[in-house]
C-alpha cells in the first residue's frame, strides 16, 4: 500500500506539471472512421492510513489511497452492433472490468440490448460515469462501505453475527468458508453485472431491465447457487435538469457451499431484495443529487431464516463558484435493522455516518485535481471515529 501511495503522489506532481505543456490528449482516440473509439482515465488519491476501514471497499484497497487506471474501447460493427470492453487496474492489480455487445434490434425503435460483463442497472450512483461524474474524492456509503454479512458464509447464530458489527473489512463465519475476508456492501461499486440488460425510452421516461449472475452486493460472472437476479430501474424527466429514477432488484445471495453444509435445498428463499429511490436537479451553478436505498437479506440463522435489512440515505451538492472551482458536500448514513441475541437486543452491524466537504479545480477540461476533509462515526467496533483529509488528481480522455 505505501509503495502505491508513493506512486500515486508522484502522478500528482508528474502530471499536473506536464498539464502545463498541453501534451495530453483531451478527446477519446478515434481510428477507422470512427468505428474504433479508446478512451481511459487515471486517478491517483492520496490520503493518510484509515486503521478503522471505513473507506475500504475490499480488504486490500482503501478509495482514499489508490492508484487506478482504466482503458476503455468501442468497436463498431454496424448501425446495430457495437463491442465495448474495459481493463482496470487498482493500485497495480489488472482486472477486467467489463466486456458485452451491444445490439440494437430495429433501427427507428429506441431498444438497446446488451449482453455480456455489463454495467449496472439499479441506481444513480453506480450509473455515473466514474471519478469524473463524482464531485469528492470518497465514494457513497451504500457502494463502498463493508457490512458484515458474506455469500460464502453466515453465522450459526444471532450471537455470532452480533461479533462481527463493523468487522466486515475482515469478516468471519462458522457455517460455509472458514477463512476471514470482506464483506459485501449493499451494492457493489467494484464489479459490474454479468447477464443481459435491455433499456428503452420514451419521451420523458427510460426504462431498463436485466437478468444478472449474484446480487446486488455481490455481483458474479460465474453463478455460485443456481439462482439468478432480476433488476428494474425507471426514469423520469418531469422537467429540465430534473431527473428522478426509481430501482428494484431481488436475487439469490447465499452460496451452494453454505446450503449443502446446512443440508438446505437449492432455493430462492435466502435473497436479496433492494429499492431504491433518486434524484439529481441542476441549475445554473448548483448540481444537487439525493439517494436512498433499502435492502434486505434473507439468510440462515440457526434454525430460522433471519431478515436482515439495512437503509441508507445520502445527499450532496456541488456549487460553482468561480470559472473552474467549485465547492461539494455529502451527508449520509448508514443503518440496520435490529435482532436478538441471548444478552443483547441490538443492530445486526454498526451505523454508520459519514460527512464529507471539499472541492475542487480543473486545470483543463480533462484535468481536475480536488480535496475534501472526511468525517466518519460508527456505533460500534474497535475504532469509532476517523477523519483524514485526501488529495486527488483526475484525468481522462
Amino acid at each position: 500500500m505505501c509503495r502505491c501511495v508513493l506512486l500515486a503522489a508522484s502522478f500528482l506532481i508528474a502530471v499536473a506539471a506536464h498539464a502545463a505543456a498541453q501534451g495530453l490528449p483531451s478527446e477519446p482516440l478515434a481510428f477507422g472512421d470512427g468505428r474504433v473509439v479508446l478512451g481511459g482515465d487515471v486517478t491517483a488519491t492520496i490520503a493518510p492510513s484509515d486503521p478503522g476501514f471505513f473507506t475500504y471497499g475490499t480488504y486490500e484497497h482503501s478509495s482514499l489511497r489508490e492508484l487506478r487506471m482504466s482503458l476503455s474501447a468501442r468497436i463498431r460493427a454496424n448501425s446495430r452492433l457495437s463491442l465495448l470492453a474495459e481493463v482496470r487496474s487498482q493500485n497495480l492489480e489488472v482486472t477486467p472490468f467489463a466486456l458485452y455487445a451491444r445490439i440494437r434490434p430495429f433501427e427507428s425503435a429506441p431498444l438497446d440490448i446488451q449482453v455480456g460483463r455489463i454495467p449496472p442497472t439499479f441506481g444513480r450512483a453506480s450509473r455515473l460515469l466514474y471519478a469524473r461524474d463524482n464531485p469528492l474524492i470518497g465514494l457513497p456509503l451504500a457502494y463502498q462501505y463493508l457490512t458484515s454479512l458474506r455469500p460464502d458464509a453466515v453465522p450459526a447464530t444471532a450471537d455470532e453475527l452480533l461479533t462481527m458489527r463493523a468487522r466486515g473489512w475482515l469478516a468471519g463465519y462458522s457455517v460455509g468458508n472458514a477463512s476471514l475476508t470482506a464483506g459485501v456492501p449493499v451494492a457493489s461499486a467494484f464489479s459490474f453485472d454479468t447477464g443481459v440488460q435491455a433499456t428503452s425510452a420514451w419521451r420523458r421516461i427510460t426504462l431498463s431491465g436485466a437478468v444478472t449472475s449474484g446480487t446486488l452486493s455481490n455481483p458474479r460472472v460465474a453463478d455460485d447457487n443456481g439462482g439468478k437476479q432480476v433488476q428494474a430501474r425507471v426514469t423520469v424527466r418531469p422537467a429540465p435538469g430534473l431527473e428522478i429514477g426509481s430501482s428494484f432488484a431481488r436475487g439469490a445471495f447465499v452460496s451452494r457451499a453454505v446450503l449443502r453444509s446446512l443440508d438446505q435445498p437449492l432455493t430462492d428463499s435466502f435473497v436479496q431484495q433492494a429499492y431504491g429511490l433518486d434524484m439529481e436537479y441542476g441549475r445554473r451553478h448548483w448540481l444537487v443529487r439525493a439517494e436512498g436505498i433499502a435492502s434486505e437479506w434473507r439468510i440462515p440463522l440457526g434454525t430460522t431464516t433471519q431478515p436482515l435489512r439495512t437503509s441508507v440515505g445520502s445527499v450532496e451538492g456541488r456549487y460553482a463558484f468561480l470559472p473552474g472551482m467549485y465547492a461539494a458536500a455529502r451527508l449520509e448514513h448508514l443503518a440496520f435493522s435490529r435482532i436478538h441475541g441471548s444478552s443483547a437486543t441490538l443492530p445486526w452491524d454498526a451505523p454508520v455516518t459519514r460527512l464529507e466537504i471539499g472541492g475542487g479545480y480543473y486545470i483543463r477540461r480533462n484535468i481536475v485535481a480536488r480535496g475534501s476533509w472526511q468525517l466518519n462515526q460508527r456505533d460500534g467496533g474497535r475504532i469509532r471515529s476517523a477523519s483524514f483529509g485526501a488529495a486527488q488528481l483526475l484525468y481522462w480522455f
